[in-house]
């Protein structure tokens, strides 16, 4: 039996529900696992210190993830399907906000992927589908080129502000220190710190550099970009599986 590997790269702003629909998708999608970004964060002490504010900057590109790390996991999961073992995540400590999907919706999806799944393995073949989610997935060209379906996800700044301000913060965990610490952001982080540094990771990938309303100008090859408050998560789950259920389903006939 032969095993084809499938990365689905997630992206979006912190707060934008990407980990939400991603956790959907695992649940719908027969062998398929989770990557998540946030786990190839640094140490906490080697985590910058902005120049301008003083305070630790855990969302400028450069410095918020360990990015040859990430890109050695990505390769072991694209030849395995399995997530390394030494590879230890925090995800479960964050706060898991509940937003359910219509049962026929999540029905539908479960059942064509299982149909497919048994078609390709009467072929000889399994799938195993990877969902990498991540607030910086498309900056870093390494990464990018491990994906093989580019999703992104955009929520606009006022909405994403209120989801971060409701948060009650973010747990720092690393490999080396499973448990971790909770962080929580100081004053006028969100304006200093994180919106900034959304924007100059993501203006180059889509038109004007215009982030919230920019199309994608090209630059993220096949990137497939939904506006988060224009669907519900049903329609967004259902959108996804969709583009998943063409590529698959057109690759196999070729």
């Amino acid at each position: 039996m032969k095993t084809r590997v499938i990365l689905v790269g997630i992206g979006g702003a912190t707060c934008s529900g990407k980990t939400t629909l991603a956790k959907h998708l695992r649940r719908i999608l027969p062998n398929s696992v989770i990557v998540h970004q946030d786990d190839f964060a640094p140490p906490q002490e080697l985590v910058p210190v902005h120049p301008v504010y003083g305070v630790q900057d855990w969302d400028r590109a450069e410095g918020a993830i360990e990015w040859p790390r990430m890109v050695k996991a990505l390769e072991e999961v694209k030849r395995t399907g399995v997530i390394p073992p030494e590879h230890v995540s925090h995800d479960h400590l964050n706060e898991q906000k509940d937003i359910p999907i219509d049962d026929t919706v999540f029905q539908k999806w479960k059942s064509q992927f299982e149909r497919i799944e048994e078609e390709y393995r009467a072929k000889g073949e399994e799938i195993k589908w990877v969902l990498v989610d991540g607030f910086l997935l498309y900056w870093y060209p390494e990464v990018v080129d491990k994906l093989d379906y580019r999703i992104f996800l955009r929520v606009p700044y006022e909405v994403l502000k209120q989801r971060r301000h409701d948060r009650h913060g973010y747990h720092t965990a690393v490999q080396s220190d499973p448990e971790g610490s909770l962080w929580r952001d100081p004053p006028n982080y969100w304006e200093q710190i994180v919106w900034p540094a959304y924007v100059e990771a993501h203006a180059g990938m889509l038109e004007n550099g215009d982030v919230e309303r920019g199309k994608s100008n090209g630059r993220v090859e096949g990137l497939v970009l939904f506006d988060g408050l224009e669907l519900s998560m049903s329609e967004m789950v259902g959108r996804v599986c969709a583009v998943l259920e063409d590529g698959i389903t057109g690759s196999s006939s070729s």
